[in-house]
Order: structure tokens, then C-alpha cells, then sequence
């Protein structure tokens, strides 16, 4: 597949800016694979398409608070952006700019951020390895687990194309986040609401959790002309027995399992495209045009930017040419776009 076929026109005004509220008051574009049919429908009518003995997977990874405004030696700024953990102490981060690093340099916290008491400002962090593409192996010297430090010290991880802070961090949250690690958010949860959840709980479906820490290839463009020239970063996950077994048990009885996002595929997909694929680990899958998917039914899911590893995805799932259909009515029908903005079930 050539990357090119990634692309589309998106106004720029449907990129939304700012999360609905309530947060499952979002439009709902729903395409039936099997009939091609497309119904412009609400978060709510989600309802109307889940039938007693399905099970809905979703996935509870938490957004770190990983932007941190860092001073170099010299009085510089460098944003640090850290992605995943790789020791207790040591993350890797991705380092924006970072022509000038160097390994072996310390970093500060920027004066403008409060300190944690009993933290000096100096040698925060140091870079141990430059990994290219900007990231960087970073150690934290504070003391402090870096959950508990990013909480205090970081802000929410924003895509680019959002352009303001958010009033409240939690709203880049879903309401079932559990386990820290993101950094990103799974954004086709953040339109689940606790009574959501409770009616399709109610409705004799089995909700079940997974955990994929969004990484890296969430944000970055593909650069390489051949889509299968593109190295994926590796992310963690962990399916719980319980969800394995879930997704089992309802496949056999004649259930559909619904992915919320995907990274619930990713995570699902890894564990169910080899029977001895163990269930907590890191996964490198990249699902493009003509993965057979074992797992999952069907996908809710949000519009996603134009060369990316997740519209890639997408057109997995539902087709190259369906997806452009898709988009270019979700575009005519003047569809919120990206992170905050609408979503779309595939059945």
C-alpha cells in the first residue's frame, strides 16, 4: 500500500478543538459492512446496534501528564515528551528540538513550573542515549516515581493540532482510565460516560477492559512512500484472562465483540492471531490492507489524520474505498474531526 492513499482534504475547521459536553453527546456515523449502508446516528443510539451476549473491549491505559518544559545548561528550552518507560528510572522521551542535546546533559525544570518540595531545580533529568529521531533515553534523578512527578511537573500531551490548553486535564481522560502509561489518549473512549457504560452493562453485554499504552505512532506521520517500509514503535499491553476469555465466550455463542479504538484491536489482535501469543508484552502489529482480523466484529472508533498508522487501520477493517466514502461524507456531513471530535461505529 502506498502511503499517498492515506491522504485526504480535511477544512480545518472541522478539526475540533474543544470536548463535547456531556461527553456522549458526540455524533455517531455508522456503516454496516454488509449492507454498505451509512445512518448519521448519536453516541447514545450506540445502544440500538449491541445485542445481549456481545462484548464491548475497551481500553484502560491512563494519559501521562508527559509534556515537560526542561532548561538546558546553557538557559535553552527543550520540550520533553516521554513516551513509555523502559526502567524504573530510566523513559524514553522524545525531545523537541533537539539538535543541541548532547549525551550525558542535565536538564532542569523550567523556572515557571512549581517545583516538588523538596526537589532542587537542577539535574532533573540527564540524557543518557540518543535512540535518533529525536528521542532520547532520559533518566530521572529526582527521586520520585515519574507517574508521581509528571503529575505534578507535566501537562496534558495535547496533539499539535489542538491549539489551547485544556481547562480540565480530565477531559483528555476517559472516564475508565486505570493503568498509567499513555501518551496519548485511546480517543474513542473519551465519549463514554459512566451511565453509558451502566445501560450497555444493563443491556447483557459484556464490557471488558484491556490495557495498550498509546505510544509514538499515534501522533507521527508515515514519511516512507511504501506503507510497509514503516517501522511501528513498539507499545506495551496486558489482556486480562478474563477478557480473553470474555471474547471466547461470546464469539462461540454467536456474540459480536466490539472494539472501542485501535488500540483495543491492536491489543486484541495481537493476543488472537496466535493462539500462543502471551498476554501481557510488547506488541509491534501493524495492521494494513488485508489483515484477517480474528478478534474483532466490529470498530468504534474516531476520524483519524490523513498518513497515519491508524487510518491504515481503518481501511483494514471497513476497506481502502468504503474508508474514503466514509470520510468524504463525515466531511460533507461537517463531522468533528480528530482527538475531540466525532466517531464512527463499523459493524
Amino acid at each position: 500500500m502506498l502511503t499517498d492513499e492515506l491522504d485526504y482534504d480535511l477544512p480545518p475547521e472541522l478539526i475540533a478543538q474543544h470536548p463535547v459536553y456531556p461527553r456522549d453527546h458526540s455524533r455517531l456515523l455508522v456503516y454496516d459492512r454488509g449492507t454498505d449502508a451509512i445512518t448519521h446516528r448519536s453516541l447514545p443510539d450506540l445502544l440500538a446496534y449491541l445485542d445481549p451476549g456481545d462484548a464491548l473491549v475497551y481500553n484502560d491505559s491512563r494519559v501521562l501528564m508527559a509534556r515537560v518544559a526542561a532548561v538546558r545548561p546553557t538557559g535553552g528550552r527543550t520540550e520533553l515528551l516521554f513516551l513509555r518507560r523502559r526502567h524504573p528510572r530510566v523513559w524514553e522521551a522524545l525531545a523537541r528540538p533537539s539538535a543541541r542535546l548532547r549525551e550525558g546533559m542535565s536538564l532542569s525544570l523550567e523556572q515557571s513550573i512549581p517545583l516538588v518540595k523538596g526537589i532542587e531545580a537542577r539535574d532533573i533529568f540527564t540524557l543518557m542515549e540518543n535512540l535518533g529521531g529525536g528521542r532520547w533515553l532520559v533518566e530521572n534523578r529526582s527521586g520520585k516515581p515519574m507517574e508521581e512527578l509528571l503529575e505534578e511537573v507535566g501537562r496534558a500531551p495535547l496533539p499539535p493540532y489542538i491549539r489551547e490548553e485544556l481547562g480540565d486535564p480530565g477531559r483528555y481522560q476517559t472516564v475508565y482510565a486505570r493503568e498509567h502509561g499513555s501518551a496519548a489518549a485511546p480517543t474513542a473512549g473519551l465519549h463514554f460516560t459512566p451511565e453509558l457504560i451502566a445501560s450497555i452493562e444493563g443491556a447483557g453485554v459484556a464490557v471488558l477492559p484491556l490495557t495498550l499504552h498509546v505510544g509514538l505512532d499515534t501522533f507521527r506521520p508515515v514519511a516512507e512512500h511504501d506503507l510497509e517500509l514503516h517501522e511501528i514503535h513498539r507499545e506495551y499491553y496486558r489482556v486480562p484472562a478474563a477478557t480473553r476469555d470474555g471474547v471466547e465466550s461470546a464469539r462461540a455463542a454467536g456474540g459480536k465483540v466490539v472494539a472501542v479504538g485501535t488500540t483495543t484491536v491492536r491489543g486484541l489482535e495481537t493476543v488472537f492471531q496466535d493462539p500462543g501469543a502471551p498476554l501481557e508484552g510488547d506488541t509491534s502489529l501493524f495492521i494494513l490492507p488485508g489483515f484477517r482480523f480474528r478478534a474483532v466484529d466490529a470498530l468504534m472508533t474516531n476520524f483519524h489524520l490523513p498518513r497515519s498508522t491508524l487510518l491504515a487501520l481503518v481501511m483494514a477493517f471497513a476497506g481502502v474505498a468504503e474508508t474514503r466514502r466514509l470520510y468524504s461524507e463525515a466531511i460533507r456531513q461537517s463531522y468533528r474531526f480528530y482527538s475531540f471530535g466525532d466517531a464512527m461505529l463499523m459493524l
